[in-house]
Formats: C-alpha cells, sequence, structure tokens
C-alpha cells in the first residue's frame, strides 16, 4: 500500500510538472504584454484632424475644417463646436442640431481625411527609437508597426530591456518587451499588441 502510495505522489508530481503548475520547479517563458481584447473600432477625431463637412444641399456651410488645438472647430453659422474625442457620426449629430437654428432638417456628413487622433489615445516612443515621436494609434497596431514607423531602435539601446507603460483601469502597467528578439532575431513571439495610450520605453545599453 504504502508503494503504491509513493508511486502515485510521484506520477502526481510528473504530471504537475508537465503542467507548468509547479512553480519552483517548472520553468516558464515571461509573459511580455498580455493580450487584452481590442478596442472599439469607432475612431475618436483629435486635434489636428482634418474633418471634410458635408451639408446637404446646402453647398455653403459644406467644407473642411481642421480640429484646433483646444479640440473645437468653426464652421459657418456654428462657433466652438467641441470636436475632439467625438466619433464622426457624433460630430454630424452635433452639427445638425447646431445649423438646425438656421437651417430645416439639415442632414450633415463628417468625413476624417486627416488622421492624428486624440492626444490619450496617442502611442509614444521615447528612448533610443531612431525617430522617438508620437504616433496615432491604428486598430489592430502591434509592436512591430511601432518600430517600422519610428524606424526601428539605435545602436546603443537595450532592445531586450524596453518596456510598455500602459495605464489599465486608472492604475499603470510596466510590460517588458524584447525588441532584440524580434528585429535581430526574427523571433515573432515577441510581438505584441499595442493599446491606444502606450508609452513604449527604450533606455540605452551601459557597457
Amino acid at each position: 500500500m504504502k508503494l503504491q502510495r509513493r508511486e502515485f505522489a510521484k506520477n502526481l508530481v510528473g504530471a504537475a510538472l508537465a503542467l507548468g503548475l509547479l512553480d519552483g520547479c517548472a520553468t516558464r517563458a515571461p509573459t511580455a504584454a498580455p493580450e487584452e481584447p481590442p478596442p472599439s473600432g469607432d475612431y475618436l477625431i483629435g486635434p489636428g484632424d482634418s474633418v471634410n463637412i458635408i451639408v446637404w444641399r446646402n453647398p455653403e456651410v459644406s467644407l473642411t475644417v481642421a480640429v484646433r488645438p483646444d479640440g473645437k472647430i468653426t464652421t459657418p453659422l456654428v462657433e466652438d463646436l467641441q470636436a475632439s474625442g467625438r466619433t464622426s457620426s457624433e460630430l454630424a449629430r452635433d452639427i445638425e442640431k447646431a445649423l438646425g437654428k438656421f437651417i430645416q432638417q439639415p442632414v450633415v456628413t463628417v468625413i476624417v481625411t486627416g488622421f492624428v487622433g486624440p492626444y490619450s489615445e496617442q502611442i509614444r516612443v521615447i528612448g533610443e527609437a531612431a525617430k522617438p515621436q508620437a504616433l496615432s494609434y491604428r486598430l489592430g497596431m502591434s509592436l512591430m508597426d511601432v518600430l517600422i514607423a519610428v524606424g526601428g531602435i539605435t545602436e546603443f539601446a537595450a532592445g531586450n530591456k524596453a518596456s510598455i507603460i500602459r495605464v489599465k483601469d486608472g492604475k499603470q502597467q510596466t510590460l517588458p518587451v524584447r525588441l532584440a528578439d524580434l528585429l535581430k532575431n526574427g523571433d515573432i513571439s515577441a510581438n505584441v499588441s499595442m493599446r491606444p495610450g502606450d508609452v513604449l520605453l527604450i533606455p540605452e545599453s551601459f557597457f
């Protein structure tokens, strides 16, 4: 009976090791940035965007305007209307409501023609990138897409010590990423999804 119990315990430990359930004994590959459900695909207008406003049967109030740094736009008959943080459909309804004071049942379509996006949704790349900058977030954007946009990393970068700083539910997270493995070794498992507002920090390598 004792022999059977020992054999059973040995098999149980072996199964746990195989499944990676014993943290002290099993070796796990670190998870860089856990995958999360992608954000909504509705684009939010931001300062610097260009919007084409089309008012059906009213070409005199149809035009293309840029969103000001304060997030507002000015059009004929409508002054200082908030555009930043709104979708194109929401902005169109806001313009219809404002124009309703002057035009009977206006029908408005808003088309975003120049994309920058709200500051809160931009991805910022700082440190040892070839071209550190802020990027407009695109749905489905990955770490590789970001690195292509900034021209990769410099020769002084500590690629595998880079990290993504992300704010989720009001709490800041630091997620390690392996840029050198991705760029130099072609390790596609190091390519993680980006989220609006992420900051990619690439430190300098100290010899």
